[in-house]
């Protein structure tokens, strides 16, 4: 194997990102105090350049600029040179990315930045080409243009840098409202998606079209509490025409990251593991309430997605596979009607080719990805077959396609490990167990929880990242909430208090660490983080919740376990903080208008005493019933740490629930009927 021509100091780093710029003729740096010293010793300006492992245009500036012996040069000779990997770093991204959308109006990824020695930035974009195009500069040209602004007018970038830092700082100031949180505030809401609703083709908005798990949750719970079958129709739509399209991968299961059109039909093609576990709970609510196998079907195949490719055998969730193999965007999933031909035979490949709409043509650069035309049972009679011979050929035929693509190069997988995005995995397998009453889901659920838990932390704080037996970087506030509520899902599914006492310190340790006791909610970064240009905080669910959201949810319903009403405090004031932001755009906020539904809701506080796996744990789990709290115990053994245990007994030796509600309990049963009509009520 030849021997790399460069090597910079990438080269000792654990991410995947970084480790993939270690032989680019840049002398990039990591985020560190070496790289600051260095500028200011040489009097630099720095560029920092944000990506992450499945960036498709990320590669792509890669190839042009950061792999160009000449660009290298302009960038080592000018600046210091620091990569930074979006997923290991948010903290430093949400920075930047503000600045870059304030003085440009836009964002995205690679977000290349340039820097003072003291972190001020001054010039910032995303993408830039490597010779002038579409109105765009030449990165060669906006690297040279940088570099004599600051040799010739330094004084006015750096004023420049000081006023928006001034509007940054302004705008993380958020305005407190005061007085009651009200119903009329979600159906506000409600009316905000309604309106947006693309009825054509599911989601919200035009292309590109990215899933929607936590608006359409919110709209799951509209329906549970005001049965508008509008709110369900709508998730109904979307779902249905996520799964059919190209964004769900009809061999192998799971979502990619989001579509190029308003159709669902052409992805791009990575896979994150945050939206997958969104997507697959999303799916199993859906089929708690609608009984519909199709669903069930969708989540159980996704779930297998993750366990067959994302799953660590250590127990934990890998972040990410890429959108390209051998260099080509969606070289892995994409057919042409010849190759399935090849595999399927003439007769069997006719019949999948109309049913996954696959022609001469293409869909896609003159080759095809798989999409669903029509229902089975329409398709089964336009080729005049019946629905149980078009099924057994498509499964058939699905499996020898899947075989076959197996033995393609794959798309690279990023395999850390980070504590947010595995605590919403977490919970996923722990109530996919429950609702499924599958006791493998449980048992991921188990060894992924075990492995955080052992992995990382140091000296009882989260870290961020692992890979290869190295954990490092602080936990973030969505590390905290997200890794917490996946606790405390994981212990209403199995009962094992352990999860719950750990759930509940870290709960603690996020208000001590995170809480700004002046203005309220919760900081980005702990209290004992590295200073950065600013200490920010987060309200905006975008593509996951955000750690103000998932904070207010595990705090709600640890209030409820626990008994200790100083959670619910907090969550409510965090709820008051983001209300009339929520006014202004409802879509943003998918997560906390849940958080808000399961306080402004009856919760139902449901206690479970017997061997774990009877069949009133079954029945709980049976329908679609968002706002509740289950405690499943073999005794009251431990009623002192969960007060709803005491004087709780089993009756007559069988399997007993209890059911409250607003300070009113009902008589404890023991038959699942009994339950059923209890849970209803």
């Amino acid at each position: 194997m030849n021997k790399p021509k460069f090597t910079n100091h990438l080269i000792n780093e654990t991410s995947p990102y970084l480790l993939q710029h270690a032989h680019n003729p840049v002398e990039w740096f990591a985020w560190s105090e070496i790289a600051f010293a260095k500028a200011k010793r040489e009097d630099k300006p720095i560029l920092i350049s944000i990506g992450y492992s499945a960036c498709h245009w990320c590669h792509v500036m890669e190839h042009e600029s950061f792999e160009d012996a000449a660009t290298a040069r302009l960038m080592n000779e000018h600046f210091v040179n620091i990569k930074i990997d979006l997923e290991e770093r948010p903290d430093i991204d949400q920075i930047y990315m503000r600045f870059v959308q304030m003085t440009t109006g836009s964002g995205g990824y690679p977000l290349n930045v340039f820097l003072t020695p003291d972190q001020l930035p001054f010039f910032g974009g995303t993408y830039f080409p490597p010779v002038s195009r579409y109105n765009m500069p030449s990165f060669q040209r906006v690297l040279s243009s940088i570099a004599d602004a600051w040799r010739n007018n330094r004084d006015e970038l750096i004023n420049s840098g000081n006023e928006i830092l001034d509007e940054m700082r302004q705008i993380g100031l958020s305005e407190y409202e005061s007085g009651s949180l009200n119903l009329a505030q979600l159906d506000a809401a409600y009316a905000s998606f309604s309106k947006s609703f693309d009825h054509a083709n599911g989601g919200f908005g035009g292309a590109p079209k990215f899933p929607p798990p936590m608006s359409l949750e919110f709209l799951l719970r509209c329906y549970h509490r005001t049965k508008d079958a509008a709110a369900l129709a709508m998730v109904e739509k979307t779902c249905t025409k996520m799964a059919n399209g190209g964004i769900f991968d009809q061999l192998g299961g799971g979502f990619h990251r989001y579509t190029v059109d308003a159709v669902w039909l052409v992805p791009h093609f990575e896979k994150m593991l945050y939206d997958n576990a969104q997507l697959a709970r999303l799916y199993l609510h859906l089929f708690q309430i609608t009984k519909n196998e199709f669903y069930r079907r969708v989540a159980v195949e996704t779930l297998k997605y993750v366990e067959r490719e994302m799953l660590d055998e250590r127990g934990g969730f890998y972040s990410a596979q890429d959108a390209d193999s051998e260099g080509v965007e969606g070289k892995f999933f994409v057919w042409t009607q010849d190759e399935i031909a090849a595999v399927l035979g003439a007769a069997d490949a006719r019949i999948f080719n109309f049913y996954y709409d696959v022609t001469a043509d293409g869909n896609f650069e003159e080759k095809n990805i798989l999409n669903v035309r029509s229902e089975p049972a329409i398709a089964a009679r336009q080729l005049g077959l019946p629905v149980e011979k078009l099924q057994e050929i498509l499964e058939r035929g699905r499996n020898k396609l899947f075989a076959e693509r197996e033995m393609r190069i794959k798309p690279f997988r990023d395999e850390k490990v980070l504590t947010a995005w595995n605590g919403l995995m977490l919970a996923t397998f722990a109530e996919a167990s429950a609702i499924l009453d599958d006791a493998n889901y449980l048992e991921i659920a188990r060894r992924n929880a075990d492995f955080i838990l052992e992995n990382l932390q140091k000296n009882d704080y989260l870290l961020r990242t692992w890979k290869d037996g190295q954990a490092k970087l602080n936990g973030y506030l969505e590390d905290y909430a997200n890794f917490a509520d996946g606790l405390l899902d994981l212990f209403q599914v199995s009962g094992e208090i352990k999860y719950l006492i750990e759930s509940k310190r870290l709960v603690d340790l996020m208000i001590a660490e995170f809480w700004d006791e002046n203005a309220g909610g919760f900081f980005f970064t702990a209290n004992n983080h590295e200073d950065l240009l600013l200490r920010s905080k987060d309200f905006y669910d975008n593509a996951a919740p955000s750690g103000n959201s998932a904070a207010a949810d595990v705090l709600l319903k640890l209030a409820k376990i626990s008994g200790d009403e100083q959670y619910e405090h907090y969550a409510v004031t965090l709820l008051k903080l983001v209300a009339p932001q929520i006014t202004r755009y409802a879509p943003a906020f998918g997560r906390v208008l849940s958080a808000m539904e399961f306080y402004l809701s009856p919760v139902k506080e449901i206690v479970i005493l017997g061997a774990h796996g009877n069949a009133l744990e079954r029945e709980v789990w049976r329908e679609f019933t968002p706002n509740k709290i289950v405690v499943s115990a073999f005794d009251a053994e431990n009623s002192k740490i969960i007060p709803l245990l005491v004087e709780r007994k089993i009756i007559d030796g069988k399997p007993t629930a209890y059911v409250c509600e607003n300070y009113v309990c009902q008589k404890p049963v023991s038959s699942t009927s009994e339950l059923k009509k209890l849970l209803l009520i």
